[in-house]
């Protein structure tokens, strides 16, 4: 069970009284600039650029801005549940971290202190294919709170099949296939600095410490197994003298091993040619549920639904894939239309409040996920600044359900919002 919005409210009213302001921003605005302080130039620009001019973001906030909540009053709202299932994983609040790819320009071993700050909060993570921390060391700082699995489909099949083993293994919930990633959009923040995480060997911890991406770096190299080793050490070294010689990396970095595994890395890691008939087969490859990410056509969600796939997460990555594209929030609302009201649908993508995971419920998601605000945590508090943001979301979400005269989940329905 999460806190109640009342209970956090207090608490941070009783620390005011001493003098004791809250580890991070209370509201979405100051949150963002106090990560922008805290963050690197180049971290900045891969955590916040979106795709293009950026056209997508805005369409994101201005899709949940046109919604407006139409509260009810006189309704006995004095206990609230907002408890729900998805896919067996038993959620306290309809909310999951989003997977984000190199959060380690962000701060170190930051997909452990990402997972330990989800657990602290009662919320699952979506560990992310692209991390910075082997998904094994992830969840063992989670204990046995939940998490899934995102999955970037290799052009390598059998790594594909290493990394499902592998999350069946650390007892993920669900498989989180990645669809709208087979190439990396146009990011004119990370072009201005010539800067890509991955070219740094940072966000490719789930490749360096996988058997089979081993094996490719071995065939890369031409040594024998005993001679390949790709350790922590080093990928701290990549860390280590990426930052000593940032846009230059491969050149600078004199061990062939760890220059192998960033280069087999930038060879195998998405495969473009990715399309249904590689979805059809997934289920005969892993027992975990199948959620797809990235669909914004309700056609697209209906074959989804046909090949009986588990779940679609509603998504445009953020806006940094496709400038120009539509609103998740939009989408969703014609994708619910489509597939019906019983299938199971989270949104991704623009949520950055309390409030939003409301207007998101009240257009037909199961659950949502939050992306950059647990980021933004990241940067400004570790672990701690991870739960706190999510704590307060969900406080201003249990408290945005009472005071709309809303006690349960089953009763944000449509006409609960209107679009001005």
């Amino acid at each position: 069970m999460v806190e109640s919005g009342r209970a956090r409210q207090e608490a941070i009213y009783r620390a005011g009284v001493s003098g004791t302001r809250p580890r991070v921003p209370t509201d979405a605005a100051a949150l963002r600039a106090a990560a922008r302080r805290r963050c690197s130039r180049k971290a900045w620009a891969y955590v916040e650029g979106g795709a293009g001019e950026g056209a997508t973001m805005a369409a994101n906030r201005a899709a949940l801005d046109r919604y407006e909540i139409v509260p009810r009053m006189l309704r006995d709202v004095a206990e609230r549940d907002t408890s729900t299932t998805l896919l067996g994983t038993h959620l306290a609040a309809p909310l999951l971290l989003a997977p984000v790819g190199a959060a380690g320009l962000v701060a170190r071993d930051a997909d452990v202190l990402i997972g330990r700050g989800a657990a602290e909060a009662g919320v699952p993570y979506i560990f992310s294919c692209q991390g910075s921390s082997p998904m094994e060391r992830t969840a063992a700082a989670m204990g046995d709170a939940p998490r899934w699995f995102q999955l970037y489909w290799s052009r390598d099949e059998e790594l594909v099949d290493s990394f499902l083993a592998r999350a069946t293994a650390i007892g993920a919930g669900a498989v989180v296939v990645t669809l709208d990633t087979t190439m990396l959009g146009w990011r004119p923040q990370d072009l201005n600095l010539g800067s890509l995480p991955f070219s740094q060997g940072i966000g490719i911890a789930q490749y360096t410490s996988d058997p089979r991406f081993r094996e490719l770096v071995r065939a890369r190299t031409g040594g024998p197994a005993r001679d390949v080793k790709i350790t922590p050490a080093a990928v701290r070294t990549l860390l280590s003298i990426s930052r000593e010689h940032p846009g230059r990396f491969l050149d600078n970095l004199r061990s062939p091993i760890p220059r192998a595994a960033v280069e087999t890395f930038l060879d195998v890691y998405s495969n473009p040619a990715l399309n249904w008939d590689h979805i059809a087969g997934l289920r005969e490859r892993t027992k975990l549920p199948i959620v797809l990410k990235g669909i914004l056509h309700p056609d697209d969600a209906r074959t989804a639904v046909d090949l009986g796939v588990d779940a679609v997460m509603v998504s445009n990555h953020g806006g940094r894939q496709v400038d120009g594209a539509t609103a998740s929030l939009d989408a969703l609302v014609a994708v619910r239309k489509a597939i019906g009201a019983e299938y199971p649908v989270l949104l991704d993508s623009g949520v950055r409040t309390g409030a939003d995971v409301f207007k998101a419920l009240a257009l037909g998601a199961n659950a949502v996920t939050l992306g950059r605000p647990h980021i933004y945590g990241l940067a400004v508090g570790g672990s701690g600044g991870v739960a706190d943001v999510v704590r307060n979301v969900l406080a201003e979400f249990d408290l945005t359900m009472g005071l709309s005269g809303v006690a349960s989940l089953d009763e944000i329905t449509p006409d609960t919002v209107v679009c001005r």
